[in-house]
């Protein structure tokens, strides 16, 4: 059983590697994205309340956010252990983290800006059904058509330069101080993102001291 976090710049492949890790050894991956839209779909009081705060442009305050990640993690499945994605996002957060329970690493996948704008410029998205295509190795059969559902493959809205650079300035900005508190309490193991996938997996399961494959 263990108990992690990853960390990394959206386009950073941390979710494959999130996946990958909690396939391999019957841990809970544990999307704070997913959580919040299951919330919302479900219709429950917090995802009501997530729901209002998103659609009037606010930020989720993190009383909100530590009180989903609480439920989330007294979940049953939970017990065999996570790997945490999305969350701590801020040094409040993650002071609350490590007071309600005991890490075992957090995983930061590393990877220069200039890789990760390049990597974002080539992420398309399907504008019928949100399957999400690449031009660097998952592109449709038929160009600009989704292989699904016969929508228009598009650039999503979020990925022109401009908001890529106001996207990685923001995270840096947030980041480095959980990472320097992370860090103070000997949690880190850094991971060099712009490898091959498996690569990256196999760097992480030996810096956790985990069988590699």
């Amino acid at each position: 059983m263990g108990k992690y976090v990853i960390m990394g710049i959206q386009g950073s492949g941390k979710g494959t590697q999130a996946k990958l890790l909690a396939a391999d050894y019957n841990l809970v991956h544990i999307s704070m994205g997913e959580v919040f839209r299951g919330h919302i779909r479900a219709g429950t009081h917090l995802g009501r309340t997530i729901h209002d705060l998103v659609a009037d442009g606010h930020l989720v305050p993190d009383s909100i956010v530590n009180q989903v990640l609480r439920t989330r993690l007294s979940e049953g499945d939970c017990q065999r252990g996570f790997v945490l994605d999305g969350y701590p996002r801020d040094l409040q957060q993650a002071k609350y983290l490590l007071s309600v329970l005991q890490l075992d690493a957090v995983i930061n996948v590393a990877v220069p800006d200039q890789v990760v704008t390049a990597r974002m410029l080539d992420r398309r998205i399907c504008a019928e059904c949100g399957r999400d295509w690449n031009l660097q190795g998952r592109q449709p059969r038929a160009k600009g058509v989704c292989d699904d559902c016969g929508g228009a493959v598009v650039v999503r809205e979020d990925d022109t330069p401009v908001a890529i650079a106001s996207r990685l300035a923001d995270f840096r900005l947030q980041t480095a101080p959980v990472l320097d508190f992370f860090r103070a309490h000997d949690l880190v193991i850094d991971v060099d993102g712009t490898q091959a996938p498996e690569r990256v997996q196999d760097e992480i399961r030996r810096k956790l001291g985990l069988t590699v494959s």
